[in-house]
């Protein structure tokens, strides 16, 4: 005969797996703390509380914050496979090497006419 479960007393915890799920969605996502717990519909004390009492949440957390930008370097590496964007990248990375900007250094001596009303000899 099976005994029945003991009542361990006190409230249930509102950290169930469905919630801890929704958590980790939201944050993989880049949500704030804020974000998080709400799409998880708890409050931000019981958030916290887990937080604090549970060794690891909060490094687990943080790492689960980096996964958008993970997800974004992938997309430019698959991105990379277009020429184009291919040097778009390089330009931006290395543009000593691959900008196609020219610098013109000058030295200019002598009057320079802008011509009509902004001639600066105009009147004299």
């Amino acid at each position: 005969m099976n005994k029945p479960e003991k009542n361990k007393g006190g409230r249930p915890t509102s950290m169930t797996k469905e919630v801890l799920s929704k958590l980790d969605y939201a944050f993989s996502i880049g949500c704030s703390d804020k974000e998080a717990y709400a799409h998880a519909n708890i409050s931000k004390d019981t958030f916290y509380r887990y937080q604090e009492n549970t060794k690891g949440y909060r490094e687990y957390k943080e790492l689960l914050k980096q996964k958008p930008f993970l997800k974004a370097r992938a997309s430019i590496d698959a991105g990379l496979k277009n020429p184009k964007i291919a040097l778009k990248y390089m330009k931006y990375k290395r543009s000593k090497e691959f900008n196609t900007k020219q610098v013109i250094d000058a030295n200019i001596t002598g009057d320079i006419s802008l011509g009509g009303a902004f001639d600066a000899n105009k009147g004299k």
